[in-house]
């Protein structure tokens, strides 16, 4: 599975970004795909995630500002951030479950929301 990750940049606080994320290769054994973020410091986070059925789960810090989707028929996931804050800045990072629960990583992109 090949992840491709696109979006992120710099914004100020309030604002808002949207990431995507497109899937190729052995498409039929993902399950799960998500995103989770790095900031400086700081181990790796879970964002937001989605199962192919459309189950969502998100982090308690984003819920009601983060919206995850997820295109079945494109391989896509997309995960729009609204009201950003400063504590969002890290790098975000697409990663997709497969159903034997190997975990494979899209490349990160910033994200840097100014106060």
């Amino acid at each position: 599975v090949q992840l491709q990750a696109s979006g992120g940049g710099l914004v100020q606080a309030g604002g808002s970004l949207r990431h995507s994320c497109a899937a190729s290769g052995s498409i039929f054994s993902v399950n799960l795909m998500g995103w989770h973020r790095q900031a400086p410091g700081k181990q790796r986070e879970l964002v937001a995630a989605i199962t192919s059925g459309g189950s969502t789960n998100y982090a308690d810090s984003v819920k009601g500002r983060f919206t995850i989707s997820r295109d079945n028929a494109k391989n896509t996931v997309t995960l729009q951030m609204n009201s950003l804050k400063p504590e969002d800045t890290a790098v975000y990072y697409c990663a997709a479950d497969t159903i034997v629960l190997r975990r494979y990583w899209g490349q990160g992109t910033q994200v840097t929301v100014s106060s």
